[in-house]
């Protein structure tokens, strides 16, 4: 069902609000051919009312012609800023970049970040983003979450489906997102609500089942028959199963590089007015999938790059996998039970 353009402005003045945007800070627009106009022209009216300065910056799209799917993070080479030093001096001098076109994983991004520039991604149709408003509450729940992360040396996680995964942690440090950027430096994404972390560079090891039900991105489908996942050394080895295990295995054969194996961030979803049911209920062009990613008690891992935190490895494939009805242990202390968080 449609938002109006004002639940749009007043969703957007809130999370600028969380965002410590203030009057005559200048706040700069990303947007690309597949930017919502609703998103924008929305956006634009929240800032101004606020009295900060803004710009839009519009940049031509790349990659088509690699990529199989129309989705954002289904192919994470070059961006529009690769080379573009106009356009960087313009993010790095703004106070807060609000990213309608989808920076992620990106050398550029994590340029602009240093630079103390903040960055919002906000790229979810209306009706997704305006559900999904977070809340300070969201932030405080997602820090003990990093909080409980960061004193841990190992997350294992298993499921009744067979999913037995052990991920030696302690070389990257955890990351929290919820929904807006309250900090310099900040990126974080809207709409959001999970912690995560990086297991130590080739250590996870173990096997993982995709179950039924559960959902593959950016392929963007609930899984019918189970996939199992062979882990050894921090890559996925072996992928099993019936046809969508041949799906997904021939998808990331297309990349031809062994990183898109690697196990990447792992973590759990927090956002209880996120639902594991509503990717079935929007075009699956029109959407990433957050809800999917941060649905509350999910176990989400993903494959790929873990530049995002500050390793070395980056790669065009990124798979994100949410997982329920699995227990999630720290140290062995449980933090999810058969996919209900326990922080209460």
């Amino acid at each position: 069902m449609p938002v109006s353009d004002y639940q749009m402005v007043e969703a957007w003045k809130q999370v600028l609000t969380l965002s410590r945007l203030e009057a005559g800070q200048t706040v700069t627009i990303l947007t690309g051919p597949a930017t919502h106009p609703q998103t924008l022209s929305t956006a634009l009216i929240a800032v101004q009312s606020i009295g900060a300065t803004v710009n839009r910056l519009d940049l031509p799209p790349v990659n088509g012609e690699k990529a199989l799917s129309r989705d954002a993070l289904a192919y994470l080479g070059t961006t529009a800023l690769t080379g573009n030093r106009a356009a960087i001096a313009a993010l790095k001098a703004s106070d807060l970049v609000l990213d309608l076109m989808t920076l992620l994983f990106s050398p550029e991004q994590l340029d602009i970040l240093r630079a103390g520039t903040k960055i919002l991604l906000a790229v979810e149709p209306p009706e997704i983003l305006a559900r999904l408003v977070p809340t300070a509450g969201d932030r405080e729940r997602v820090l003990a979450a990093q909080q409980r992360i960061a004193g841990a040396r190992q997350m294992h996680i298993v499921s009744a489906a067979g999913t037995d995964l052990r991920c030696p942690l302690g070389e990257f440090q955890p990351i929290a997102e919820y929904g807006f950027v309250d900090e310099p430096g900040r990126w974080d994404h809207w709409p959001s609500g999970f912690a995560l972390t990086f297991p130590n560079d080739g250590t996870a090891h173990g096997r993982i089942v995709i179950d039924r039900g559960d959902i593959i991105l950016p392929q963007k489908c609930y899984v019918r028959e189970p996939v199992q996942l062979t882990v050894e050394g921090g890559y996925v080895t072996q992928i099993d199963g019936g046809i969508e295990a041949e799906l997904l295995s021939e998808y990331m054969a297309t990349f031809d590089d062994k990183e898109a194996y690697a196990i990447s961030h792992i973590g759990w979803g927090l956002q209880p007015r996120a639902h594991w049911s509503t990717l079935g209920l929007y075009d699956r062009e029109a959407t990433l999938g957050m809800d999917a990613r941060a649905f509350e008690g999910n176990f989400l891992f993903s494959l790929g790059p873990n530049n995002e935190a500050g390793g070395n490895r980056t790669t065009a494939c990124h798979i994100d996998v949410p997982l329920r009805h699995c227990d999630v242990f720290l140290d062995g202390e449980a933090v999810v039970r058969n996919g209900v968080v326990l922080d209460h």
